[in-house]
């Protein structure tokens, strides 16, 4: 009998250690060496560039996934993504322009070009990974119109600003009358607590601009004043999680954040600002003193509701403190925003032989922990190089990377 166990499951033994030896590590008082900003940068791209090289396709692997265990997919570098990879776009032209090396850029392009190959006929982005049967999901089509306006911005080709009005199209068409998206919803999401759409609405409104059609506009601001009644007057927002509402995501806490502030700046809608800005305020008490984390998920008064930490919501956070900086002025947005960042990057192994771990930045912290367990994800990756970025150039980088 050991021995069929052994033979069943002896192969995922070393992974499963090497995962759960990361995991201890985490819990001994941050034992990863910290460096510059810049070597993170540089380190965390790198990896990026591994994920998208892991895949045959041009677009960027999900997650590396470093232990088996009843979770997403199987081991090791998972396939292309076409939401998350949607964003990276921007985040790649971003990291060319500030590391002054074309090659980012390139790999843009692979990127928005692959993201048209696979754009459904009705002008949808799939959900899930690219293996999974098609199916149109709205926030993800929110998030590859970044992709493909980056790209147009950056060639001037129409191919990319065909694509993105294709999507933008069909999110109109299917926007419910009071604001909200039920009927593209991702099979993957609760239909009644996608709050977080506010991000498909900020893409909405960066089109809308770009072409200067009030029709995007006129959407995206049906959902977010649907939004702000979700918003309580600590400033969290109801009904605003992939699975757990009454204890949100800090990573969620952070998409609808976002995504009404970038509305509300770009609109000059000060109340929408004002909205991103309670909340924003609200998560600073929040923040751990001693190490500058935040908890995973949290309630509506802000309590923590967790022991792990979030690390995609993290380093979202210090991007919306850092805007939120920006916006007021107020130093309080950018120390925190400081304290997040150096928080992640002690979350980080620089030093690892594994190619699937070096650089990349985990779901949670510990590694164990219940957001993306024993996995790196791309989209973590994505905004904690958005974070660096904004923070080693204020001026070249206020408005954040617009994805």
């Amino acid at each position: 009998m050991i021995n069929k166990i052994l033979k069943k499951f002896g192969r995922h033994l070393p992974v499963d250690l090497e995962a759960k030896r990361e995991a201890g590590e985490d819990r001994s008082k941050h034992k990863h060496s910290t460096y510059s900003d810049d070597k993170h940068l540089k380190e965390t791209a790198a990896w990026l560039c591994r994920a998208q090289d892991s895949s045959p396709d041009g677009g960027v692997s999900r997650a590396y996934k470093a232990a088996r265990y009843l979770g997403y997919g199987p081991l090791g570098w998972q396939p292309s993504y076409p939401e998350t990879t949607g964003y990276i776009i921007p985040t790649m032209f971003a990291i060319a322009d500030f590391l002054k090396d074309a090659s980012f850029a390139q790999r843009a392009i692979r990127m928005a070009d692959w993201e048209i190959d696979i754009q459904l006929p009705s002008g949808a982005v799939m959900g899930s990974v690219v293996t999974a049967t098609p199916s149109p999901a709205v926030f993800n089509t929110g998030q590859v119109i970044f992709g493909w306006l980056a790209a147009y911005q950056r060639t001037g080709d129409e191919k990319y600003l065909q694509a993105a009005k294709r999507a933008g199209n069909y999110l109109v068409q299917i926007q419910d009358a009071e604001g909200s998206w039920k009927k593209g919803d991702s099979l993957f999401a609760m239909s009644h607590a996608t709050t977080y759409n506010t991000r498909v609405s900020w893409s909405l409104v960066e089109l809308g601009l770009t072409i200067k059609n009030n029709e995007y506009i006129s959407a995206a601001r049906k959902n977010i004043e649907l939004a702000l009644k979700k918003q309580n007057p600590e400033g969290w927002f109801a009904d605003n999680c992939l699975n757990d509402p009454e204890r949100p995501l800090l990573h969620t806490i952070a998409y609808a954040t976002r995504g009404v502030l970038e509305c509300g700046y770009l609109l000059e809608e000060q109340n929408y600002v004002d909205s991103a800005l309670r909340t924003l305020k609200g998560l600073l008490p929040c923040q751990r003193s001693d190490d500058g984390g935040l908890p995973g998920r949290l309630t509506a008064d802000w309590s923590t509701a967790v022991e792990w930490d979030c690390v995609t919501g993290d380093a979202q956070t210090a991007v919306n403190w850092l805007r939120a900086y920006a916006i007021t002025g107020n130093k309080s947005f950018y120390n925190a925003a400081r304290k997040a960042i150096d928080f992640v990057k002690r979350t980080q192994n620089l030093d690892h032989k594994n190619p699937g771990i070096k650089g990349g930045v985990k779901g949670s912290f510990p590694f164990d922990g219940l957001y993306g367990q024993y996995e790196i994800l791309n989209w973590a990756a994505k905004f904690f190089c958005d974070a660096l970025l904004m923070i080693s150039n204020d001026t070249l980088y206020s408005r954040g990377i617009r994805g």
